[in-house]
């Protein structure tokens, strides 16, 4: 904990934070597409099966040139259970007496069907191609639709635990940069995928990435800047997150086609690596992880960015050996994973954060991959969500900082759980009602988000943060796993996986009143600074207690004085 002190003589919110968390933020903009991509790239349009005497375009005009198209899908396809044209069935002759019965009748018999043996005609008004229409993924593949998701996924959960070892132990500038250049690859190769086997594993690449990028970009904000703008940080990178589905939604009403909307939202991380040349290392990773002449220099350079050239002239190494002198003498055992499980405060804080996250990833990327499964405009909602997103994230930074992490997570939590069962529940004509709970979902969503990234950072030490934050990764992303798969039960019931949501989000607001409260507490460190961080509350509390119990023997040890 005592890097805030060199933090504050090289200015812990000056030029070169400002400008290092701008580049990050313009980061985290053109990456977020990537996370909802499949809410436009996959969309599942309205379909039918493909039949000669309608969808012919030799057919002779003898055939079906005197009825009119609706005639022609009568006699064609059988319906549902909702009366409207099956999606997966034809009947194997065309039923001409069709067209001459005006009502039902007993004697008449069920004719033959049979499945879309042809392939299907598409609904086009809306996307021009999807990844459902380039590879046919409905009816009997429609469950590919969700294991393309559920891959993207595995590629979330593996990219956490990957790269939060290699940003331990490589530095969090450098892995950054790898991932970014590999998902720029990825996402730009995606868009030329012949088959779908292909893209899926592309689609895995990219998920392998996405996280790395985001966690790393955390880091280097959290680390150089002081506790009382942690909030602040954490909230504006939700912030660039919105922005940048809000660009998505753009784009997607633009470009129909997705092969060329996976190109625009892909092609522009190329140009994100040139400025990355001048991206700093967290000095702070530097000093603990026992490179403290490297963590100089960083230090310097902000001090000399921030105008503050005799704190830089006065920043020695001696200066730095001083100050962090318990962290450097911890620094010369290397942490391992299993640190994080050795000592039983800092084992408890994992638990309970990667319970955390499991829980609380289930309804935010339920909410976040299927919003087009709501029956709502799908641009409209994704634009009005994110822009809504804004504003809570604020209103959540003024909560967080005077309320306090946990109550504000719990208060979170809660409303989330509550707007998306009032969501699935409300009747589907009510559009505008939808709608507004719609954007009321996502703004709680982000809300819940900032407050967690938050309060997991705070409670995790530097010299082992992004292995912790590796480890989290991986429940919060077995979590998303799970998502696509419980949207396969819609098959039952649309409103299975709503209700499921919605309970897993209740289930989380418990969670943080479990863990300690890091309002205006510095970052710890060292494995060290948990523990004792953990003891010092402990002193307090019973000194605390001693206090009271001294007072209340006091009062009860004098005597009232006689009335004589």
């Amino acid at each position: 904990m005592a890097f805030q002190d060199l933090l504050n003589r090289v200015g812990n919110m000056g030029r070169f934070q400002i400008l290092q968390i701008a580049f990050l933020l313009i980061c985290n903009v053109i990456l977020a597409p990537q996370i909802v991509l499949e809410n436009f790239t996959a969309a599942v349009p309205g379909h039918r099966c493909w039949v000669h005497i309608l969808d012919n375009d030799t057919a002779s005009d003898m055939d079906s040139g005197i009825l009119s198209q609706d005639d022609l899908l009568r006699i064609s396809i059988p319906l549902d259970s909702n009366s409207r044209p099956d999606k997966c069935h034809r009947f194997v002759q065309p039923q001409w007496h069709f067209l001459y019965l005006n009502g039902t009748f007993s004697n008449v018999t069920e004719p033959d069907t049979e499945p879309c043996e042809d392939g299907w005609v598409y609904e086009r008004s809306t996307f021009l191609s999807t990844t459902v229409t380039e590879w046919d993924l409905v009816c009997g593949s429609q469950v590919l639709g969700s294991v393309s998701k559920f891959i993207f996924m595995i590629g979330n959960l593996i990219g956490p635990f990957l790269g939060g070892h290699l940003s331990d132990r490589f530095g969090r500038r450098l892995i950054f940069i790898c991932a970014l250049l590999l998902m720029a690859i990825s996402g730009t190769c995606t868009a030329v995928a012949p088959t779908f086997l292909i893209y899926c594993s592309l689609r895995f690449l990219t998920g392998l990435c996405f996280l790395p990028i985001y966690t790393n970009s955390v880091l280097l904000m959290i680390e150089w800047t002081s506790h009382k703008f942690k909030a602040l940080v954490t909230t504006l990178l939700t912030c660039a997150q919105c922005f940048g589905l809000i660009l998505m939604s753009g784009l997607a009403f633009v470009f129909r086609n997705w092969r060329h909307l996976q190109l625009v939202v892909s092609v522009p991380i190329f140009f994100l690596l040139i400025p990355t040349r001048w991206l700093s290392e967290s000095a702070r990773w530097l000093i603990v992880t026992n490179k403290p002449q490297k963590g100089l220099q960083e230090l310097r350079k902000a001090a000399c960015m921030n105008g503050m050239k005799n704190s830089g002239d006065t920043l020695t190494m001696e200066v730095v050996r001083t100050t962090m002198r318990e962290e450097l003498e911890a620094a010369q055992i290397k942490p391992a994973l299993c640190d994080l499980f050795r000592t039983p405060n800092l084992r408890k804080r994992i638990f309970l954060l990667c319970l955390l996250r499991f829980t609380a990833a289930i309804p935010v990327f339920g909410f976040t991959i299927h919003l087009q499964h709501l029956k709502s405009n799908v641009f409209l909602m994704q634009c009005l969500t994110a822009a809504s997103s804004i504003p809570a994230s604020f209103a959540a930074m003024f909560l967080l900082n005077h309320i306090g992490r946990r109550i504000s997570q719990f208060f979170f939590s809660f409303l989330l759980g509550i707007s998306m069962l009032a969501t699935v529940s409300a009747p589907e004509e009510m559009q505008i009602l939808r709608g507004v709970l719609i954007t009321l979902t996502g703004a709680n969503m982000y809300a819940a988000v900032s407050g967690n990234n938050l309060h997991i950072n705070e409670l995790i030490p530097t010299v082992i943060r992004a292995r912790a934050l590796g480890v989290i990764g991986i429940a919060t992303n077995v979590g998303a796993a799970l998502t696509p798969l419980f949207m396969i039960l819609t098959m039952y019931s649309a409103s299975i996986p709503w209700i499921i949501y919605g309970v897993f989000s209740f289930i989380s607001c418990f969670i943080p009143l479990l863990l300690p409260e890091t309002k205006n507490q510095p970052l710890p460190d060292s494995i060290q600074d948990v523990e004792n961080e953990s003891i010092y509350i402990l002193m307090v509390f019973v000194v605390c207690v001693c206090v009271l119990g001294g007072k209340v023997q006091d009062k009860q040890g004098r005597k009232v004085p006689s009335s004589k």
